[in-house]
């Protein structure tokens, strides 16, 4: 089975992190979002994708390549423009002949796909929305459904109380080829605002049911943070690499750890980390891989991506560093989001 993987946008919540990548390689727990969501689609029977992309487009391609190291087949869709969600949809049509998956890849969700594909052979429609559901709905665009699914209406953010339901567009979607035709070409088109209400309008079948797990845009520096302390804590089942040294607290492979170090879990460490003496780093933090933390530094609530280097008896509190950062030593960063790196990552 394919899916259609949007990665084309722009990600401007999570600048300047996302000056020189694109929002789903952003790292989860030391490893690509884009590449968590590939292993875990593969784990389930999806051999070929579409990944369909524009801002830096070459840090995708150059990372996966054709997909064989994954044991995938991986083929590009590039958008000349940002064409928005079903437009990037239709620029991709001629890899899609057949049922499909679609994926808003900045979405962080591993969903299971049979019960989702069961659901959408069962109802017969075009297409299939995957909803979940939220405490308050008032900020999403929740839908109005059936007794058997079938979606009826979309109605923006309306008052908690107003509300018809708690469910929310999930970000992933099952359709049929045949929506194509309800897509215009070489342009910008909305699935959420202009084909999904199209094509109900037009009684094709847009179904929608809930998948069950965790959900959580990552698209804003806050949301990222706390896609990342919920991994720690195994709120959200991601893989974690490494070793488990003491209770929360995840160590990867060739790691110096110096003296006197204190971790206050939950804490997660790459591959090819020093830490110095007498660092603390927790609770909440994750260091990427190839990583030298210096002596006596504080380190809680941040993240470090790779080949970051943090001088001695810096602090470091509620803040995001990008790939090679390096600090002067004895700074103190709270609530900062650094980026100095502005080459592409490598797999």
């Amino acid at each position: 089975m394919k899916a259609l993987l949007l990665a084309g946008g722009l990600g401007t919540r999570l600048r300047p992190l996302t000056e020189n990548i694109p929002k789903p390689m952003a790292p989860i727990a030391n490893r690509p979002w884009l590449e968590h969501l590939i292993i875990h689609l593969r784990d389930q029977g999806v051999n070929e994708f579409v990944i369909a992309a524009h801002h830096c487009s070459e840090v995708i391609r150059r990372y996966f390549e054709d997909g064989k190291r994954w044991n995938v087949k991986i083929t590009y869709a590039l958008e000349p423009f940002p064409l928005g969600t079903a437009g990037a949809i239709k620029n991709a049509e001629r890899f899609l002949n057949e049922r499909f998956l679609v994926f808003n890849a900045d979405i962080v969700h591993l969903p299971q796909l049979i019960p989702l594909l069961d659901f959408h052979r069962q109802h017969g429609g075009l297409a299939t929305i995957v909803l979940t559901e939220v405490d308050d709905p008032s900020s999403y665009g929740v839908v109005e459904q059936d007794d058997s699914g079938r979606i009826l209406r979309f109605i923006e953010k309306p008052r908690r109380e107003e509300a018809p339901s708690n469910r929310i567009n999930a970000g992933m979607y099952i359709l049929e080829p045949e929506v194509m035709r309800y897509i215009p070409a070489e342009r910008e088109v909305s699935i959420e605002r202009e084909t999904f209400p199209l094509l109900i309008e037009r009684n094709v079948g847009v179904y929608g049911i809930v998948s069950d797990g965790y959900w959580r845009d990552m698209g804003t520096p806050a949301r990222y943070r706390q896609v990342h302390w919920d991994a720690l804590r195994r709120e959200f089942p991601i893989p974690l690499k490494g070793r488990e040294i003491q209770p929360g607290v995840f160590v990867g492979e060739h790691v110096e750890i110096g003296s006197g170090v204190l971790f206050v879990p939950p804490v997660l460490i790459g591959d090819h980390v020093k830490i110095g003496p007498q660092a603390v780093i927790g609770p909440n933090a994750v260091i990427g891989d190839h990583c030298q933390i210096g002596a006596r530094v504080h380190c809680s609530q941040t993240i470090v991506w790779d080949r970051s280097v943090i001088r001695d008896r810096s602090r470091l509190q509620n803040s995001i560093f990008g790939y090679r950062t390096v600090t002067p030593a004895g700074e103190v960063f709270e609530d900062s989001i650094i980026n100095q790196f502005k080459e592409a990552v490598q797999a």
